[in-house]
């Protein structure tokens, strides 16, 4: 007994003396990959937590261009004044129908174009490469290109409809009724290429031998796409829509070159009003106060995406 009670002590006494010494390499460990995440961590704090940290901030003084005095802590002052301005809340409405405008046609036209580059066509190749055309063009680019076609002098729509006798054409970017629906068009064809990669890849790590099988069971072209298709592709169709939603709805360039948020405020995005608040008339608080509004309904949304994908996983 009681050599064995003295074994168990020294054996005690050699585990908690062997903890110690493995502290140190534990801890030269965690620095080392401290250090190998410094080089990209740094970038995201000075350029994104950094300015973001720094607008909540402003969003509660009244900071403005040009003024002599210094710039004073006003509390929830511009948060109470955006709960009254009615072209803020127009803007957010606009904003919204042209986030879920872009965003569901987008998706819809990028899942028919995603299905047929996955079949086995001739120069397959050559459509995947011309699919992602748009994505390589930079929105300033493009918002040019789309105003010289919706141009109502000279913009080949314009040419086509008088051709095909339709009429003498109209300035679709500056009419009241035409001017946002011009601008989503513009929005679905440059935001397609990103969608379709995405739901290509998910479409090609679909097992075809669920094809067959299901093929050979005797199910069309339309069961199996319900019931083995889009199971496999339903996880990235969730993920690419949120984030589309979320990059629509936070579109400048490509509205501001196109129209400027006009006519009469028609297309004018709440990034579009911020920009304005901000850079026209020098009110940078309350431009601010409109930013950590937006930031606040993008992680409403990220956070109900979220929850759902995660209930989503629990169901599996």
């Amino acid at each position: 007994m009681t050599l064995l009670t003295a074994t168990k002590r020294s054996g005690g006494r050699a585990g908690r003396a062997g903890r110690p010494a493995q502290r140190p390499a534990q801890r030269t460990l965690d620095h080392g990959a401290w250090f190998l995440v410094l080089p990209a961590l740094i970038p995201i704090l000075l350029l994104s937590v950094g300015p973001l940290l720094y607008g909540i901030a402003l969003a509660f003084t009244d900071a403005q261009s040009g003024r002599t005095r210094a710039t004073q802590w006003v509390g929830t002052l511009n948060f109470q004044d955006l709960l009254h301005d009615t072209l803020f809340w127009e803007s957010f409405r606009i904003g919204l129908l042209w986030a879920v405008g872009v965003t569901v046609p987008q998706f819809l036209l990028a899942l028919g174009l995603a299905l047929l580059l996955n079949q086995n066509l001739r120069f397959r190749w050559l459509a995947r490469a011309l699919a992602i055309v748009p994505w390589a063009m930079p929105e300033v680019v493009v918002g040019i290109m789309w105003r010289l076609v919706y141009s109502p002098d000279a913009g080949i729509l314009n040419e086509t409809v008088r051709d095909l006798g339709l009429g003498d054409g109209r300035d679709w970017l500056t009419g009241l009724a035409t001017a946002l629906p011009a601008v989503i068009l513009v929005g679905i064809w440059a935001g397609m290429p990103q969608t379709t990669v995405a739901l290509l890849a998910g479409l090609q790590n679909t097992p075809r031998e669920l094809h067959e099988a299901a093929a050979l069971d005797g199910a069309g072209a339309w069961r199996r796409f319900r019931t083995v298709t889009w199971p496999a592709l339903k996880p990235v169709a969730l993920a690419i829509t949120a984030l589309n939603l979320i990059w629509n709805f936070n579109s400048f360039a490509l509205v501001y070159v196109l129209t400027s948020g006009g006519p009469g405020g028609r297309t004018r995005l709440p990034m579009l009003f911020a920009y304005e608040e901000a850079f026209q008339y020098g009110q940078f608080g309350y431009a601010a106060a409109m930013g950590c509004v937006m930031v606040a309904v993008i992680s409403l949304l990220l956070a109900f995406h979220l929850v759902a994908r995660l209930k989503g996983g629990e169901e599996r």
